[in-house]
């Protein structure tokens, strides 16, 4: 396994990211984009599995304006404190901002991957981000999946389930149960504007698996049901960009 650190120029800043592929040859890419606690051990291990499969995945530090990668992410034990933080990264990336840079990300692993589209993987925060994503960047993502992604329903004009209109890409959504950042109400709406949408699209409930099941060390990680995610994210790739 090769595992590149770089930097990605965005709006005249240096973002710090990983590159993870087997080997130096030339691989499909795919964008794996970090729940809301940043790149750290769990995830780098759930991209590198990834990148086992056959692709070269590029992991940006979506929270850049917010800080640089810390060795153990940006969690914190106090409650307190954790809750300050997890609205403070939240207001570090805009919905506005999630597009564009996501764009930018993008482009940036088309340079370094085979083929003209990637995929895109979003975790928590940044499933609505995946979707941002396909729609920021029609026509260069080929495949886009959310899993346990919060607020891809809300009731503002740039609400995540609005934009399937703009998007051509495959989607994929896997999500939590009991999820108060995306109710089965919003499931429901979700799910109602992907038929209307009538692209290629699969959408579910991992049963028993809590928001946040997919991240190993977690206090909700599902093991079983994280691996079901992993196969189907494999599948969905490998459709779409091999």
């Amino acid at each position: 396994m090769i595992e590149d650190r770089l930097e990605i120029s965005l709006e005249g800043a240096p973002v710090q990211a990983l590159l993870l592929r087997p080997d130096d040859i030339a691989y499909p890419g795919v964008i794996f984009l970090t729940d809301i606690w940043g790149i750290r051990p769990a995830n780098i291990g759930m991209a590198a599995a990834l990148a086992e499969k056959g692709f070269a995945v590029l992991m940006p530090n979506v929270f850049w304006r917010w800080s640089q990668i810390q060795p153990g992410g940006f969690d914190v034990q106090d409650q307190d404190e954790k809750m300050k933080r997890r609205h403070k990264l939240v207001a570090a990336l805009t919905p506005a901002q999630q597009e564009s840079d996501g764009a930018a990300y993008v482009d940036f692993l088309l340079r370094h991957a085979k083929g003209d589209k990637v995929g895109v993987v979003g975790h928590c925060f940044t499933g609505a981000m995946a979707v941002r994503t396909a729609a920021g960047a029609a026509g260069k993502v080929a495949a886009a999946a959310s899993f346990h992604g919060g607020r891809l329903v809300t009731d503002q004009p740039d609400s995540p389930h609005l934009q399937l209109p703009r998007i051509t890409a495959r989607l994929y959504f896997g999500h939590a149960v009991e999820d108060t950042s995306m109710t089965p109400a919003q499931v429901e709406t979700l799910e109602d504007a992907l038929r209307d949408w009538r692209g290629a699209f699969q959408s579910e409930v991992y049963a028993g698996a809590r928001h946040g099941w997919t991240v190993p060390g977690r206090d909700v990680y599902n093991e079983l049901q994280a691996e079901r995610a992993f196969e189907k994210q494999v599948e969905l790739f490998d459709a779409a960009l091999k």
